[in-house]
């Protein structure tokens, strides 16, 4: 029989579910987003219809960091977004551990950057080169490397010989392009009353003395300009880390005690049905 008292049973939080779904949605939709650039883009080069292609770019294929960044938010905002609308501890559990790794991943990543700096521009270095060996391949790729060279007012790795690299670019005298001895636009300093780009402002650049080249193209290179670059903003480099790892942490902490709620509303089903019926 039902008592006169009555009985206050266990409840999952509103405000930590829909919170979680509110954030993760938002996640969820970047994702697909991101995903659809990606594939947008790939299908406009011709690699969604020949997939093989996708191995023959000798460089970094910028394509890749939309659908990595893409997949990486769908299946974080999936879990998270579903596991608290469904109160679905697998997913919400699944979720706090997707987190945690790629928490761990970027604590282990930035420790080691520090630890072995030396290595770290020696890896940038053999990168960048690597890329300019294949700037006329790709499109993204060729872009990503003259906004590289625009933002940071740099050319090449180290310096604007390192364009020697390029079959376009290099000064050998077997080499029949126009673009001979030569460094692409994005090296050129800029005229600030010129409107219209000169894509041809170095072309022969690197035949010219030292001096000449000063006064037209960047002389320094960008693992050096980044370096200069990131000391500079160390302070805003550091706290947008921190803010990320904290709002993987809150995340973190959220799904965890939600999954809590939910395994305590359960493991009081019997218990309260008892207390109802009595």
């Amino acid at each position: 029989m039902m008592s006169g008292k009555h009985f206050k049973a266990h409840e999952v939080s509103c405000c930590i579910k829909y919170f979680i779904f509110g954030f993760n949605i938002i996640f969820w939709f970047l994702g697909v987003a991101f995903l659809g650039i990606g594939l947008w883009a790939w299908n406009e080069k011709g690699v969604l219809s020949n997939i093989s292609s996708i191995t023959d770019l000798g460089g970094f294929d910028p394509v890749w960091l939309f659908l990595v960044v893409g997949g990486v938010m769908f299946i974080l905002g999936f879990a998270g977004c579903i596991g608290a609308l469904r109160e679905n501890s697998f997913l919400l559990k699944f979720f706090s551990v997707f987190l945690g790794i790629i928490f761990f991943l970027e604590l282990t990543a930035g420790v080691l950057a520090f630890v072995f700096k030396d290595w770290i521009k020696d890896q940038l270095n053999f990168f960048i080169n690597n890329n300019i060996r294949a700037y006329r391949d790709d499109i993204d790729l060729q872009n990503l490397i003259d906004f590289t060279q625009e933002y940071w007012e740099c050319c090449g790795a180290f310096g604007a010989d390192d364009w020697n690299l390029n079959i376009y670019f290099n000064c050998t005298d077997s080499n029949p392009s126009r673009e001979k001895c030569g460094v692409p636009f994005s090296c050129c300093t800029k005229d600030p009353a010129e409107d219209v780009i000169n894509t041809q402002c170095g072309y022969d650049i690197r035949a010219k003395t030292d001096s000449e080249q000063r006064t037209f193209i960047y002389i320094k290179g960008c693992v050096p300009q980044f370096e200069k670059w990131l000391q500079d903003n160390l302070t805003v480099v550091a706290g947008i880390f921190i803010g990320i790892a904290l709002l993987q942490i809150f995340g973190i902490c959220l799904a965890q005690n939600l999954v809590s709620d939910i395994e305590a509303v359960r493991e009081s089903w019997p218990v309260d049905l008892l207390n109802i019926l009595c």
